[in-house]
């Protein structure tokens, strides 16, 4: 889900705050998620979090034999506040990617997920190059003929992107260029401006923005193709302190076993609609 330079500009200081090598039992960990990215987590109204990844987490960590505690926290801190020991893993659609690993450690990936714009079903930009199609991008790949058609038909607009994140920044190497990029804390915020009219597109996970259109009444909609592909990195997973491969390991058993009988397909078709199972 989520990539800052901010994040890795001070990986060395961050490693600083990292956990002592040391092995431990592990039979407690803290989880933070977001509590706010529905369909992945979300917090209900008596304050407990919900969602996919809250009701996956209880299946892992019943399978790892580890109590588990799940605290909301800010995105975008997250992963210094790991390394400094305030929680022990990170689970809010956070993608693995090589930049990540210069600072944390990954589970093997728990889901994979495309990337889409948004707009308003009655914008001019609705139904732009490409809606309903899907391409297959890598880092850093360049001469995509579907993107080069997204940035004539999206020159000189405004794109809102939720701070510190994969998409933020493929939207800046791609279209920072030719539209003025506004980031927002959450993407409930940057949604509710896509709804208002005060931005003119949305970019961000495509089954996030699916559960999001929802919530506005069928006002938005996807426009351009969907864009899957290591672009993203290897899928979501679980943020681990590098210190700590030995919960890493047990929590990569209690993945693995979750997506080999179903429970992340059904998990998943319950949260999204479709099957966010990464492939295997």
């Amino acid at each position: 889900m989520k990539f800052s330079t901010i994040l890795f500009c001070g990986a060395a200081a961050l490693s600083a705050f990292a956990a002592p090598a040391f092995a431990k039992d592990w039979t407690k960990a803290t989880i933070t998620l977001e509590g706010a990215y529905a369909p992945w987590n979300l917090t209900n109204a008596d304050g407990t979090l919900g969602g996919f990844e809250p009701e996956l987490a209880k299946v892992l960590c019943e399978r790892a034999k580890i109590e588990c505690t799940l605290v909301a926290s800010d995105w975008d801190g997250m992963i210094p506040a790991l390394n400094a020991g305030k929680f022990d893993v990170i689970m809010d659609a956070l993608s693995i990617t090589e930049e990540r690993r210069q600072v944390i450690d990954f589970t093997i990936p728990y889901a994979a997920t495309p990337a889409a714009f948004a707009t308003a079903k009655d914008s001019p930009l609705a139904k732009a190059a490409g809606t309903g199609a899907t391409i297959k991008m890598t880092p850093g790949q360049t001469g995509v003929k579907e993107i080069d058609a997204l940035k004539e038909a999206f020159k000189g607009k405004t794109i809102g992107i939720q701070a510190a994140t994969v998409y933020a920044k493929f939207v800046y190497d791609n279209f920072g260029d030719i539209a003025e990029i506004r980031e927002y804390k959450t993407g409930a915020d940057r949604d509710l401006d896509l709804q208002n009219g005060r931005i003119d597109l949305g970019f961000d996970d495509a089954v996030y923005f699916a559960n999001a259109f929802q919530a506005a009444n069928g006002a938005l909609d996807f426009t351009g193709p969907e864009i899957v592909g290591s672009i993203w990195g290897e899928g979501e997973g679980l943020g681990i302190r590098k210190a700590d491969t030995d919960l890493r390991d047990k929590f990569n058993v209690a993945i693995k076993s979750a997506l080999a009988d179903g429970t992340v397909k059904n998990l998943s078709m319950k949260w999204f609609k479709v099957d966010v199972s990464p492939q295997q």
